[in-house]
Parts: C-alpha cells; sequence; structure tokens
C-alpha cells in the first residue's frame, strides 16, 4: 500500500472517530439543555469550577472555624470538645501586647511583631521600587521588551525555589561570604545575626515580587493620554510638576489596587520563609502564616484550635485593610 493511501486511511479513521465523538457530545449536551433549559447550561460550565472551589476552599474556610472554638488535639471535628472562645482569649492573654515575654502565647505575639515590621518595611521597599522600575520602563529606552521581562522573570519562580537559591547564596560559606573571603574581607552573619536575617527576608521577597506589582503600575501608566504631558510641557511645567500633578493622581487607582496586594501577600508571607531561614535566627523571622504552621502541624500536641484561632485573626486583619483601602479610595473619587 502507498504512503498516499495509508495517509487517507488514517484521515478517513480519525475522521470517523472524530466525527463520532462530536456527535455523542452534541447529543449529550443537548439532552441536558432540553432537562435544565437553555438558562440552565451555563451553571452547568461553572459546575466544576464551583466544585472544586467548595472542595478545597469553602470547606476548609467552614472547618477552619470548627477547629476555632474547639480544643484538644484529636484530627476529626467529631472527636474535639467544643471550648467557645478561649482559644483567642489565650491569644489575648497578656499583661502587655508590646512585651511578648509577659504573653500566655510570646510566639504569637513574637510573630505579630515580626510581621507588622516586615509589612511595613516591605510593602514600602516593594511599591517605591515598582513605581520607579515601573516609570523608567514606560520611558523609550534600548531593549526596553528585555527589561521588562527580566524584572517579570522572578514572579514565575517557585517561592521555594527562590528561597533555597538565596540560601545557598548567603549562607555562611555561601556564594556571598566566598566572593568576600576572596577580596580579603572577613565572613558576615547574613543568616545567623537576627538584623541582616531580616534585612535579607525583606530584599529577597521584594526581589522575587516586584515584577508582577512593575507590570501592574506600567500598565496604569501606559493608560494616561500622552497629550496631557505635551499640554504640561507646553505650558512650561518641569518634570517633577507632569509627575506630581499628572501622573501620580491618574495613576492613584492603579497605586490602589498595588498597596491592597501588596498588603495581602507580604501578611501571608510563608513559603520563602519556610524555605530561606526557616523562621530563624531563634524567632528573628518568623511571621504569622509560619507562626499558625507551626503550631497546627509541627508542635508536639498538634494544637489546631489555637492555630485556627490565629488564622481566624490574620483573615479578619486582611479584611479590616482592603475595606480601609477600598474606603479611602473612594473619598478620593468623591
Amino acid at each position: 500500500m502507498s504512503k498516499n493511501s495509508h495517509n487517507k486511511l488514517f484521515q478517513t479513521i480519525f475522521g470517523s472517530i472524530a466525527h463520532g465523538v462530536i456527535s455523542f457530545v452534541d447529543l449529550f449536551l443537548g439532552s441536558i439543555q432540553k432537562l435544565i433549559g437553555i438558562k440552565g447550561v451555563p451553571y452547568l460550565f461553572v459546575l466544576p469550577n464551583l466544585l472544586i472551589f467548595g472542595l478545597f476552599i469553602l470547606y476548609p474556610m467552614l472547618l477552619n472555624f470548627v477547629y476555632a472554638f474547639t480544643g484538644g488535639s484529636a484530627f476529626f471535628p467529631d472527636n474535639r470538645p467544643y471550648v467557645g472562645t478561649r482559644n483567642f482569649e489565650r491569644l489575648f492573654a497578656c499583661e502587655n501586647f508590646l512585651v511578648p515575654n509577659s504573653c500566655t502565647e510570646d510566639l504569637f505575639w513574637r510573630a505579630v511583631q515580626n510581621t507588622v515590621v516586615y509589612v511595613i518595611a516591605q510593602v514600602t521597599i516593594l511599591v517605591l521600587f515598582a513605581l520607579i522600575t515601573a516609570l523608567i520602563l514606560n520611558r523609550k529606552i534600548k531593549w526596553r521588551g528585555f527589561f521588562r521581562s527580566v524584572f517579570f522573570y522572578p514572579c514565575l519562580l517557585s517561592p521555594i525555589v527562590v528561597g533555597l537559591i538565596w540560601q545557598w547564596i548567603l549562607q555562611d560559606k555561601g556564594l556571598l561570604n566566598g566572593i568576600l573571603i576572596g577580596l580579603g574581607m572577613s565572613r558576615m552573619p547574613f543568616l545567623t545575626a537576627a538584623t541582616w536575617a531580616r534585612f535579607w527576608v525583606i530584599m529577597v521577597s521584594v526581589w522575587a515580587s516586584m515584577g508582577f506589582y512593575t507590570l501592574i503600575l506600567l500598565a496604569g501608566l501606559q493608560s494616561i493620554p500622552s497629550d496631557l504631558y505635551e499640554a504640561a510641557s507646553i505650558d512650561g511645567a518641569s518634570n517633577w510638576k507632569a509627575f506630581s500633578n499628572i501622573t501620580m493622581p491618574l495613576l492613584m487607582p492603579t497605586m490602589t489596587v498595588v498597596i491592597v496586594l501588596s498588603l495581602i501577600r507580604a501578611v501571608q508571607v510563608f513559603e520563602i520563609i519556610f524555605a530561606f531561614t526557616g523562621g530563624g535566627p531563634g524567632t528573628a523571622t518568623m511571621y504569622l502564616v509560619q507562626f499558625i504552621y507551626n503550631y497546627g502541624f509541627t508542635s508536639p500536641n498538634k494544637q489546631f484550635g489555637v492555630a485556627a484561632a490565629a488564622s481566624l485573626l490574620m483573615a479578619a486583619v486582611l479584611i479590616v485593610l482592603t475595606l480601609a483601602q477600598m474606603a479611602a479610595r473612594r473619598e478620593e473619587v468623591y
């Protein structure tokens, strides 16, 4: 049999199979459409996503509420006794909230303090660097497309991979200390000194996520009409006046989105820290999510109730932050 005959035979077979599959799907969907009506068809296509959302997101959220108001170390909710708000009372049992050692759950308040400092520093540096980078990449510079992709590339990496790479670079016998010793300098305790560890955690997280927010701000900058800058230039406005009176006011809706997203992501930081410092040295880089993880999964007694209560408190803070940002934005608009 010739090659052309083989091709025709395969085309005929695959054509018949494809036609059969299409006919079956058409018959199947037609029967369902008759059963649920045309208005119900969109819900049919959304149903798989809703099932996945309900199983892996909604159900764990509801289960978390159950754990927050129950005690004991049992895993299944049926085996956990109801304790009311005792888990929350335990978290707030403090003589002075600014002195973690005076609290029953001192690690929780250390994690809170660390998280507050981290969020303020990381979001400030992140938004500032992202804005500067977006302003530069919005100009007509050489290899602009290349630099845009370079800044976004770290966002494509897994946070665990980012943490392991930077741990290899910054550890005592890592790449950076090797370079310093080669230059005749002394070894630096980048990951073993609390101050250095906090600094590098912030900088690594900024490096890993800045590209995402840069692209958002870049899209906001490109949506500003160029005619406004031309008119400002004709009127003799300086670059600073054009930036403060045109760029920033028109960029504020996008900036609000960036601030809200970066705040939420900063409060929820976990993967990079888990792989990079593990919360150390000591508790210097232990943040809220890691506290919840440690209490729920690595503590000897598996204190699910305390971990769940802490997660609900963190969720409440995130909701308040988001609502505050949205309210502030509405006031600016109106």
